[in-house]
């Protein structure tokens, strides 16, 4: 138990040392407004959003940009009238609703529409975004002007995630710090380094970036697209993410089943779908969140004090995601609890591929690709 204690104690030096600052409050952009204003189309693909639709493209429709903006709504199938709720909003001249076709083989369904309305569109700026995300008025400015300013290729936030339920609450946070693990937010920001990532809530691309990799085909069967969509753009120009504070998800995540249907969606394609893979990161998050408690409570001597001092590093780390959500930091130690909570769903997640159910998302179910 000593050497694991040990062991992890490093890791965890590493990686609050030298793994980018990921648990730092990160980048972010402030409501700047750009010294011109480019044309944008703002794609929305949309599959029964009714809950949704009205806050998120309303949202968007109230947009504070003086500059040519419009918004295209592709309804990929809906049976809820999510269309016919968009067509009603306010100030509509300025929205098309497409209806979606059939997804031809190969492609995500996502993918497929989202590439269904940047065909309909011109626009030198595309804004990327779901239909379950609700933009300050200044969003578009504030993106526009991060991207012109900093010659990006590609702009993206995480947006603030909804956290009101019990769940939410205990889950939530850590999924936008394990994000942050895996993809440093200092590290794609850096032209210099291989790391690329967005998030798809909101991704603000240049269109010449876009053709350039070939169009939303380069990545048409990507489940996590806009991870794909980043590793795309990046080797031939910047791309930037950061937190938002402009735009939020609107999407309720009520009990701890919709948040392990969540991960559970995409969680093993992050893995290549490779038990080999699954096995290196439950071995992983074991050493690296669960030892630590393990050797404090129930080791002595030498293991308990570097698990200690691991468990402490750890919880330290969490606390900046914490006070982004507005969350006590006494919640910061139960960390190594929520993370066995993810590879639970992880391990799920490959249960199901491997069962032949795959991903299963808006009554869709398919295997798909990794990012």
């Amino acid at each position: 138990m000593t050497a694991l204690a040990l062991l992890s104690l490093l890791a965890w030096l590493y990686l609050a040392l030298g793994h980018g600052g990921f648990w730092r409050d990160g980048a972010r952009l402030s409501a700047d407004r750009p010294a011109v204003f480019p044309p944008v189309a703002a794609v929305v693909p949309a599959r029964d959003e009714a809950a949704c639709v009205a806050a998120s493209i309303g949202s968007l429709l109230g947009q504070d940009y003086p500059g040519p903006f419009r918004v295209v709504l592709v309804d990929d199938g809906s049976t809820d009238g999510t269309a016919a709720i968009a067509r009603a909003l306010p100030g509509a001249e300025r929205l098309t609703v497409l209806a979606g076709t059939a997804r031809p083989p190969g492609w995500a369904g996502k993918l497929w529409a989202m590439q269904q309305g940047v065909a309909a569109t011109g626009e030198e700026y595309l804004l990327l975004t779901d239909a379950d995300i609700a933009h300050d008025p200044a969003h578009l400015s504030a993106l526009v002007a991060q991207a012109e300013r900093r010659g990006l290729d590609l702009v993206s936030e995480m947006v603030a995630l909804n956290c009101t339920s019990l769940a939410e609450r205990a889950l939530v946070p850590a999924f936008v710090y394990l994000f942050a693990l895996l993809y440093p937010f200092a590290w794609v920001n850096d032209r210099r380094r291989a790391t690329a990532a967005a998030a798809g809530g909101t991704v603000l691309i240049r269109r010449r970036a876009l053709d350039r990799i070939g169009g939303i085909a380069a990545i048409r069967g990507a489940l996590i697209d806009d991870v794909a969509l980043a590793n795309a753009v990046k080797p031939g120009g910047p791309v930037w993410l950061g937190h938002s504070r402009l735009a939020r998800s609107i999407r309720p995540y009520p009990g701890v089943a919709d948040i392990w249907r969540m991960v559970a969606r995409s969680a093993y394609v992050q893995l290549r779908h490779s038990p080999f893979f699954l096995l290196l990161t439950t071995l992983g998050l074991g050493l690296v969140f669960l030892v630590p408690p393990v050797a404090a409570v129930f080791a002595d001597g030498a293991a308990r004090l570097c698990g200690l001092a691991a468990w402490i590093v750890m919880a330290g780390t969490f606390l900046p995601t914490l006070r982004r959500f507005g969350l006590s930091p006494l919640r910061a130690p139960a960390l190594p609890a929520i993370v066995g909570f993810y590879g639970a769903a992880t391990i799920g997640s490959a249960i199901d591929h491997h069962r032949g159910r795959g991903v299963v998302w808006k009554r869709r179910a398919y295997a798909g690709k990794q990012a």
